[in-house]
């Protein structure tokens, strides 16, 4: 039997390979002699460069940028075999990056992932993939521009201030000096939200709450975001302000819409084309997907939905596993919809989330070996029937 194991990470416990790796060990123990193909995934998120990093067998690479304040620290980037550079804007423009009491998004700045952009460039990669989700800004995506040489200008005709703050004053765009390398290269946008750049639905208001916007500063930033959007405008002729996914990351979609050979993408789609899942789908018997909480945001561009609607298009069964899965008829008939033939909680009991964090692999391999058990108990079955 050969089992195509293709799970997302388990959030605050397992990187998505731990996950795979253990689902892998607990099926091989219920069905010795099973072929298991361990092919982690994401659906750009954090954690995603890794994840396509150990999938396709590339490299990591670290380079020292500033994070959100411009405090140094040590990013991350990845390196596919085909040369394709992966970078999250959350390992330098990261909300993770900064302590609760730390959070401002009026402050904020995304110029830390300009500068891994860079750095990729620099090491000579012309296609990229960008997952754009965690970031703790709300600036346009403007500090990114800046560290690849768009200049943001004043009425006096000097350089803003990085972050939403700096946007404040803005009153012209020159984009002479944006880096000329950016145009022959493809960069692939892991989005995985619609919302515009302004107004009820847009960045500001959306996002900049959880990421430390008090409501007066909302207004604020949803203001300068407007002035912003305008003079993108005038100086690209392209109207972002309305765009769905423009307001992700703080409106660092904007920006790659703006200025960027961009396509916005589902990150999910963007990952499994990267790892060449349905070529390693074939003749597969079964698709193993999970990630640690299982409900209605798994079918609104979440992995298992991506995975479940791949497998079956090619007509393998698929089953997901999760630390937290649902119980209502409702949920389980969407799942349903989306390909997913069956649902299963990892937990052998009730108990609390730092045990179920803690032993979160253990779970997962004893899940696995009890569905493995019994479909080897099936198929010896139908062997018994047929003949």
């Amino acid at each position: 039997m050969k089992v195509l194991i293709a799970p997302d990470s388990f959030k605050e416990s397992l990187d998505a390979p731990a996950v795979a790796q253990a689902l892998a060990q607990g099926w091989c123990m219920g069905m010795p002699g099973a072929q298991c193909i361990e092919l982690p995934v994401a659906d750009g998120g954090e954690g995603t460069t890794q994840t396509l990093v150990a999938a396709t067998g590339g490299m990591l690479h670290q380079a020292r940028v500033e994070d959100p304040l411009g405090r140094p620290v040590d990013a991350l980037w990845g390196e596919l075999p085909d040369g394709t550079a992966v970078i999250e804007c959350a390992s330098a423009s990261g909300l993770a990056l900064l302590g609760p009491h730390e959070r401002d998004p009026w402050c904020a700045s995304t110029f830390g992932t300009g500068q891994l952009i860079k750095c990729a460039l620099d090491a000579g990669a012309r296609r990229f993939i960008i997952g754009l989700g965690g970031s703790a800004t709300n600036d346009g995506g403007a500090g990114m521009l800046q560290a690849l040489g768009l200049e943001l200008v004043d009425q006096a005709g000097g350089p803003v201030e990085r972050g939403a703050k700096g946007l404040a004053r803005l009153s012209r765009i020159n984009a002479d000096g944006l880096d000329k390398r950016l145009m022959a290269c493809e960069f692939q946008i892991a989005c995985d939200v619609n919302n515009p750049l302004v107004g009820q639905e847009g960045a500001s208001a959306v996002f900049g709450p959880q990421k430390g916007a008090s409501p007066a500063m909302v207004e604020r930033l949803d203001r300068v975001l407007a002035t912003y959007a305008s003079c993108v405008e005038t100086t690209t002729g392209k109207a972002v302000k309305d765009e769905p996914g423009a307001g992700a990351a703080g409106g660092l979609g904007a920006a790659f819409l703006a200025f960027f050979p961009a396509q916005l993408k589902p990150g999910i789609d963007i990952v499994l084309d990267a790892v060449q899942f349905d070529q390693r789908l074939q003749d597969a018997d079964l698709v193993l997907t999970g990630e640690g909480r299982i409900d209605r945001q798994s079918v609104r561009g979440k992995t298992i939905q991506g995975v479940a609607r791949h497998a079956r298009a090619q007509n393998v069964p698929c089953i997901a596993v999760g630390g937290s899965v649902p119980v209502d008829p409702q949920t389980l008939d969407l799942l349903s919809d989306e390909g997913i033939a069956a649902v299963f909680p990892i937990l052998p009991a009730a108990i609390s989330l730092e045990q179920a964090l803690s032993c979160a692999a253990e779970n997962l391999r004893a899940c696995a070996r009890n569905l493995a058990a019994f479909s080897a108990w099936g198929q010896q079955q139908t062997r018994q029937t047929a003949k």
